[in-house]
């Protein structure tokens, strides 16, 4: 039975896992509690099979370790693989989402607009056909206020300019990218009505990477970034005048 985090769970292993990897990641496990399979099985109402899957991908993830005679230790979250999409789920569902969505971002910032600046430079035909198209969509459903659709055409905006960049390491972090604009919109960080100026700067990274032109790729990818954390750290200040007041 593998452990690989990235894997498919049946429906009841997936149940446990996420109950518990929502608790760890929450802090209400905090590092050094211990778990035992028994407990999981008696609270969840599952199997001993079921318990023990859904530990084995706890552990491939650094969320916790196994030891005999000991059981099941929450491990400490420098041991975590915070790039998991699972745990980057869970953490923006929890307290700490400015925080990791602060994180994110940060990271974004290090790599999305050099992959932009390749993609200008490597991208085929229709990849560059692509990206157009996704910032049609993105046009069209910021008019209706759909942001479900608007999030799609987003993503795949973003997850086609990665893969263009012609970088296999870039590419295999669109799912950070994805969590990014996930996060912003199933919590409510976007606003009804999308950012123009966001819009016409995806645009702008289409054409730089139709017309090879790395530079202003870059350029353009950066101000989506830094439209999106300033748009994040206004709602996270919001949030604390609002706790403020209630207080």
């Amino acid at each position: 039975m593998s452990g690989d985090p990235s894997r498919p769970v049946g429906p009841r292993t997936g149940t446990v896992l996420d109950a518990l990897g929502r608790r760890i990641a929450h802090g209400d496990l905090p590092p050094g509690s211990v778990l035992r399979l028994e407990d999981v099985d008696a609270t969840y109402a599952v199997s001993r099979s079921v318990s023990r899957e859904a530990v084995q991908v706890l552990t491939s993830m650094g969320l916790v370790t196994s030891r005999r005679r000991v059981g099941i230790t929450v491990a400490a979250r420098d041991c975590w693989n915070v790039l998991d999409p699972r745990l980057i789920a869970w953490r923006l569902d929890g307290p700490e989402r400015d925080e990791q969505l602060r994180c994110l971002s940060e990271l974004r910032v290090g790599f999305e607009p050099a992959a932009a600046a390749l993609a200008a430079a490597r991208a085929d035909a229709a990849q560059a056909a692509t990206l157009a198209a996704a910032v049609s969509d993105m046009t069209v459903h910021a008019r209706a206020r759909d942001l479900e659709a608007y999030l799609e055409a987003d993503q795949r905006f973003h997850r086609t300019l990665l893969a263009a960049s012609g970088n296999e390491m870039y590419a295999a972090l669109a799912h950070v990218v994805d969590a990014v604009l996930a996060g912003r919109t199933h919590h409510d960080l976007m606003p009804p009505d999308p950012e123009p100026a966001a819009i016409e700067w995806h645009a702008d990274v289409a054409d730089a990477v139709r017309r090879g032109r790395p530079a202003d790729a870059d350029a353009a990818m950066r101000r989506i970034i830094a439209e999106a954390q300033e748009a994040q750290q206004a709602r996270a200040r919001e949030g604390r005048t609002e706790d403020a007041v209630d207080r």
